[in-house]
């Protein structure tokens, strides 16, 4: 019974993850904490739902990936450079995860959450970035139909991605739920490409920051062994479902879940 509620969860956050480059954690981190009381659950701590969220997410953001590099949707320049900062960070995120109890990192994680669904709400009223001035990297992006000019000052973004690998080690999240926002609010990145583009970031990033958990022994294997089966097909799932959405439907679908795991969160903390 577990392994197959396990292996659905995975499924489901993979799924998720990947089609709005959140990665899966935002799914996995509050279920395996808010699920723990259940029977044929064991009551599992934030350190060890971050840490096995991360293990997971690993996987996601391979399998997601591998199918966004297929559709030629990953901007590989500028997902390098963004790793810059959030692999280091992501390092320090793990490490100060351990000094957090249950009821502070829910408050925190679904305050955040909520945070950036309404930033993406008044996104339209928000004027991104000049694309010229010195030190400014242009991007050219072709769907098929129309080609889309982004950029960004390369500095500014190893700072932005400084804090995406903090939080994404810090909650087990991958960054995504930062990440994506700011790629498209910021730099005026198509939401196709920003999603595609920051699971391969995810995917770097996964592999610090779960490394790190390893390390530190906030792995729970035979949770990990259950949901990744399920985190795998889910990252091929939600990228396909992404090529057959628009590039609103996308922000919306992010938007929707962003809130409601915030407030599911917030709840559990008061």
């Amino acid at each position: 019974m577990d392994y197959i509620f396990l292996l659905l969860i995975g499924l489901l956050a993979g799924t998720v993850g990947s089609l709005v480059g959140l990665g899966g954690g935002i799914i996995v981190v509050p279920l395996l904490v808010g699920l723990g009381n259940l029977s044929f659950l064991h009551t599992v701590s934030p350190q060890m739902a971050v840490g096995t969220s991360m293990v997971t997410v690993l996987f996601t953001g391979l399998s997601s990936t591998l199918t966004y590099m297929k559709l030629k949707r990953v901007d590989y320049k500028s997902g390098l450079v963004l790793f810059i900062g959030s692999g280091p960070a992501g390092i320090l995120g793990s490490y100060v995860n351990k000094f957090m109890n249950l009821q502070t990192f829910n408050l925190y994680f679904g305050s955040f959450m909520i945070l950036v669904a309404l930033l993406l709400i008044v996104r339209n009223r928000l004027k991104p970035l000049p694309l010229t001035g010195k030190g400014v990297w242009r991007r050219t992006f072709t769907d098929g139909e129309r080609t889309m000019e982004y950029g960004f000052n390369p500095w500014l973004a190893i700072l932005i991605s400084v804090a995406v690998g903090f939080i994404s080690g810090l909650f087990g999240i991958g960054g995504g739920s930062l990440l994506v926002p700011a790629m498209v609010l910021l730099f005026s990145f198509p939401p196709h490409v920003a999603v595609a583009t920051s699971m391969f970031i995810l995917f770097l990033s996964a592999i610090v920051s779960s490394g790190t958990h390893i390390a530190l022994g906030n792995v729970n294997w035979l949770y990990a062994a259950a949901l990744i089966p399920g985190a795998w097909f889910g990252g091929k799932l939600g990228a396909y479902i992404n090529t057959r959405l628009s590039g609103q439907a996308v922000i919306n679908a992010l938007r929707i879940t962003l809130i409601l795991v915030g407030i599911r969160l917030i709840w559990s903390a008061v």
